[in-house]
């Protein structure tokens, strides 16, 4: 199994539209992120710097596969073509991230 961190910013009026999406999130999106193996998956708001912090811990045996199937879903797209204008990606992250991978430093069970 695979920790991962992400983050990435959010603008202040997009906030309250955020959150109501992922209230109600589409249950295909849902079936399609357990399909590419993610579990545990969480996403956590920091105001007022207006960051989200996802967590989720990978289970499969090909990540970058199973992240490209995800990408490659019709209804995934649309889910993140509601989504992405409300985010502001991080001006460090590395090229190709639109969330900014996290280095996980300490872990605990």
């Amino acid at each position: 199994m695979q920790r991962h961190g992400q983050l990435i910013g959010i603008g202040t009026e997009a906030i309250a539209e955020y959150k109501a999406l992922h209230a109600a999130a589409w249950p295909q999106v849902l079936e399609t992120i357990t399909a590419c193996n993610i579990r545990n998956y969480s996403i956590f708001l920091k105001e007022p710097e207006n960051l989200l912090f996802a967590y989720f811990e990978y289970v499969g045996e090909d990540f970058d596969t199973d992240m490209a199937r995800m990408a490659a879903d019709p209804v995934t797209q649309q889910w993140w073509d509601r989504c992405k204008p409300l985010q502001r990606p991080l001006d460090t992250r590395a090229d190709g991230e639109w969330w900014a991978e996290l280095n996980e430093v300490f872990h605990h069970d």
